[in-house]
């Protein structure tokens, strides 16, 4: 018999125009490097989307969420590469026996426009998850600080199974 959770996970970041206080900073956005776009401000390279779907798929696994595995007060992670930790919460759940059957988000943000590399962004957010995850985009209308353009946020849900005949 398999045993199924759901978990969901949310991430904002502001957009961070101090480029002299971060130099060579860029925008990742699952893994895909937007360039000439204004980077997010984060302790780790900031990939709200990578982080949306680490946090869903930690929430599924009952592991508490990404800021108790990877906090912004530790150095080790400061810049790191969201993707690889999004493969460390994977193999978190894997430990327990939990396998993404997949996860779905949604990015909310005026810009970048993520059609041009929505494809890239399904495979690497995939490959590092273990499982299919899916993309998309909408855009919150001049709505609120993220319609200002102040930054971005992304929800993610995922799908685990655990197989328990084993």
């Amino acid at each position: 018999m398999n045993e199924s959770r759901i978990g969901i996970g949310v991430d904002v970041h502001p957009f961070d125009g101090d480029d002299e206080a971060r130099p060579g900073r860029q925008l990742v956005l699952g893994g895909v490097v937007f360039a000439g776009e204004t980077p997010l401000r984060g302790h780790s390279d900031a990939d709200a989307v990578a982080h949306a779907v680490a946090d869903a798929i930690l929430g599924a696994a009952g592991l508490g969420d990404l800021g108790a595995h990877f906090p912004d007060t530790d150095e080790r992670w400061q810049g790191a590469d969201s993707l690889q930790l999004l493969a460390e919460c994977s193999a978190l759940a894997g430990v327990d026996g939990w396998r993404l059957v997949n996860a779905d988000c949604t990015v909310v943000a005026e810009r970048p426009k993520l059609a041009p590399a929505r494809e890239e962004m399904i495979v690497l957010l995939s490959t590092a998850a273990g499982g299919p995850v899916h993309v998309k985009a909408t855009r919150p209308e001049g709505l609120g600080s993220l319609g200002r353009l102040e930054g971005l946020g992304c929800m993610a849900i995922a799908l685990l199974e655990r197989d328990r005949t084993r």
